[in-house]
């Protein structure tokens, strides 16, 4: 049986973010996860949290400037300092709102030293925090021009690289779906190194159901998989949230 999770950054944006965590319970999600928590005091998310009765499941390191390009310095050669400061403020929040992964943004960047990059600052991340699991995730070229982490094949030979029981893939149906057009194959391919999943249907963006993406099929191909964590629904709703919720309903 699968559990579904609710991305507070994308789902209930018509609430402020405090009132998204108890309408995703009202909505009949069991866990939420939020993007980039360091906008509100954790405090509060813990509050809010421990309100709605549901566990957080992610967050990502910081970004950076985002409106400016930066989509974080996990990969990014000469920037280990941000890396750090980002990882430390990470942690902070991971202290409060115990999450069970924390996804670690590669950053734009390319070439072997960017690899170099990337396998430093992760094995010095999982070795820091062991009982903190991190994630890792492919994003697509074409929304996310630059990004260092855009394919399977290479996510796959750093989890297998780093080698830590605290380190694994996200697989975000949408990304999978748009940098290899072979959602279920990709999955047979990776699903053994995955700990997450995030979903959203192409084109748009939008809810599963809304677009080309072989949702039924990804659902009940996961039945008969050793997959047994949350999916995560991270999407636009193309009209309200509560109306784009037919997918998850039995």
């Amino acid at each position: 049986m699968p559990h579904f999770a609710a991305n507070l950054t994308m789902l209930f944006a018509e609430l402020p973010l405090l009132e998204r965590f108890a309408a995703a319970q009202h909505a009949g999600f069991d866990a939420v996860e939020v993007l980039f928590p360091y906008d509100h005091d954790p405090k509060e998310l813990r509050a809010a949290l421990d309100d709605c009765g549901l566990p957080l499941i992610l967050f990502n390191t910081p970004p950076g400037d985002w409106q400016n390009g930066e989509r974080g310095f996990a990969a990014v050669p000469g920037a280990e300092g941000r890396f750090n400061e980002g990882l430390a403020l990470a942690l902070e929040y991971a202290e409060i709102l115990r999450p069970a992964f924390i996804h670690v943004m590669s950053g734009n960047a390319a070439g072997p030293k960017a690899l170099d990059t990337l396998l430093g600052n992760l094995h010095r991340a999982v070795q820091h925090s062991p009982r903190q699991g991190f994630l890792i995730e492919p994003l697509n070229p074409y929304d996310m021009p630059g990004y260092f982490l855009n394919d399977f094949a290479t996510a796959s030979h750093v989890i297998a690289d780093i080698n830590a029981a605290n380190l694994g893939l996200q697989f975000d149906a949408y990304h999978a779906h748009r940098i290899t057009g072979d959602l279920l194959g990709t999955w047979n391919a990776f699903g053994h190194q995955v700990q997450h999943i995030q979903i959203a249907d192409h084109p748009g963006r939008h809810e599963p159901g809304s677009g080309e993406i072989p949702f039924a099929a990804f659902f009940e191909h996961l039945k008969s998989s050793a997959y047994t964590g949350w999916i995560s629904a991270e999407y636009h709703p193309a009209n309200t949230t509560v109306s784009s919720l037919g997918w998850l309903k039995p």
